[in-house]
């Protein structure tokens, strides 16, 4: 029986000969060229090394190689924070203009009768009828004079009636359409639809400008940062307090992300509720409430209540609680829910990535049915003001009157508001002093433009009726971001497995 040291002998290889390649052999060489070739080389043609000596990524992390002393390298942790730091500001400029857009059509207050201003009781033709006849009636007037009759009666038009004033003498506003009571500080009602019609009206506006679209971008930077950094680790701090034992390999229950969220959101919301109030107030330096993110935290610890106020008032503490819970969940839960209820089985993202894409997809498409109306509640009541604090003059049209919870919230935006933007605007009828065929062409003119205004009127009567498409405000660019993500995903994913396999 042979022993096993003669087996092991049998395998021994050389450690200085184990990775040395041989250069081809020639077909035509002699015997004693072919001899001396296969003759190994004194030094091997490649070195391999299990490890790469630097994997420096444009010199901001640190060497790998651990022959190197290691310790605290100074300038390269300053260079790295500084780059983290620029690559976090860029893309929050990046994305910002879209939030910016979305955070003023929520908060928008868009009443159900908003539209043309009745006209002055007592009135039978408007201003610019009244002025159209001067006109006309002007060159006549010197002839009517001259032929009158001194011993009749004189006759005048009676006054057109003013507008309401209050007991200051301010004209009192009828509608929030009304052009000569609109502040130049609000962009019109009712004229954007959706996100990018905002975007596009904020930089045209001339008290807002295009720099008006990275309002709160500091803050918003800074927002991130400090959620991106407390979120872990206040999740791996719950994790080892309530489960030290658990395995890495196991799954938490979803209790720990949930939670973690949630103490994320409530020690972060005085900051969203500054970002809220930057965004919301007039960009024009006369018409700002807030000089900064400092500022206003200033104003808001002195009028609103303190720390106090701004944590744990109940208009801002359910909602905070509320969004912050609701987001994990729907992140979390929804895509396995959705792929059981498919009849996909138990999938997971490393066994099925395309499916678990999908389903995560259909999750954060169904999950803004039940987000955005809790967000859009949130940020209705961030920018009312509270305690002795006075009303921020908003670069959109805000309610008068304050919400009083977020049910109140919800109720009087399904009420008292309506859903079709841009409002459409209605044309100013105007008498004209012509006779004969002319009198029948404008009345035909005029039937036939009422006739298209019943039927836009009678299309768009369940959105003017209703302000459910006031709490879905954003619905398009987040479906659109949702399908982007997973579209950047399906692409890069065969990528990224072979990338994890590569460093196992």
């Amino acid at each position: 029986m042979t022993s096993p040291t003669s087996l092991r002998r049998d395998l021994y290889m050389d450690p200085s000969q184990a990775w040395s390649f041989l250069p081809p052999i020639p077909p035509n060489s002699t015997t004693t060229t072919s001899a001396a070739a296969l003759q190994p080389p004194s030094t091997p043609a490649y070195q391999w090394s299990m490890r790469p000596s630097h994997n420096s990524i444009f010199d901001l992390s640190p060497t790998l190689d651990l022959s190197e002393p290691s310790g605290v390298h100074a300038a390269q942790l300053f260079k790295a924070f500084v780059a983290s730091a620029i690559l976090q500001y860029t893309s929050t400029a990046i994305v910002m203009p879209w939030e910016v857009g979305k955070l003023l059509l929520q908060v928008q207050w868009v009443p159900r009768d908003a539209g043309e201003p009745d006209p002055l009781v007592g009135t039978e033709l408007g201003e610019d009828d009244h002025e159209h006849d001067d006109a006309m009636s002007d060159s006549s007037n010197d002839n009517d004079s001259y032929f009158a009759d001194p011993n009749a009666t004189p006759s005048s038009r009676p006054p057109a009636p003013r507008a309401r004033t209050d007991d200051q003498g301010y004209v009192i506003r009828r509608s929030v359409l009304e052009e000569g009571t609109r502040p130049e500080y609000i962009i019109p009602v009712g004229s954007a639809d959706g996100v990018w019609g905002m975007m596009k009206r904020v930089g045209r506006f001339r008290a807002e400008g295009w720099l008006g679209l990275w309002k709160g971008l500091l803050t918003s930077c800074v927002m991130e940062v400090l959620s991106d950094t407390l979120q872990p680790l206040i999740n791996g701090f719950l994790q080892s307090l309530l489960f030290p034992s658990m395995s890495p390999f196991h799954q938490p229950p979803i209790i720990l992300p949930v939670a973690s969220h949630v103490l994320t959101g409530f020690l972060l919301s005085p900051l969203d509720l500054i970002r809220t109030r930057l965004i919301v107030q007039s960009f024009t330096a006369r018409y700002r409430t807030y000089s900064g993110p400092i500022d206003a935290f200033r104003q808001i610890l002195r009028d609103e209540g303190g720390l106090w106020g701004m944590y744990l008032h109940p208009h801002l503490l359910i909602p905070t609680l509320v969004d912050s819970a609701l987001r994990p969940i729907v992140s979390l839960a929804l895509p396995g829910v959705l792929a059981s209820y498919l009849g996909w089985g138990h999938i997971t993202e490393d066994t099925h990535p395309i499916g678990w894409g999908m389903a995560e997809l259909g999750g954060s498409c169904i999950g803004l049915l039940a987000t955005l109306p809790i967000e859009t509640i949130r940020r209705r009541l961030q920018a009312q003001v509270r305690g002795s604090a006075k009303p921020i003059r908003g670069c959109v049209e805000l309610r008068p009157a304050p919400y009083n919870g977020m049910v109140d919230t919800f109720w009087h935006i399904l009420t008292e508001e309506r859903s079709d933007l841009p409002i459409p605007q209605r044309a100013r009828r105007r008498r004209m002093s012509t006779a004969g065929a002319g009198k029948g062409k404008e009345k035909a003119k005029e039937e036939t433009e009422e006739e298209d205004v019943d039927e836009r009127d009678e299309y768009q009567s369940w959105f003017r009726n209703t302000g459910i498409g006031q709490l879905y405000r954003g619905l398009g660019m987040r479906l659109g971001a949702s399908a982007i993500v997973f579209g950047l995903a399906l692409i890069g994913g065969g990528d990224e497995h072979e990338g994890g396999w590569a460093e196992i």
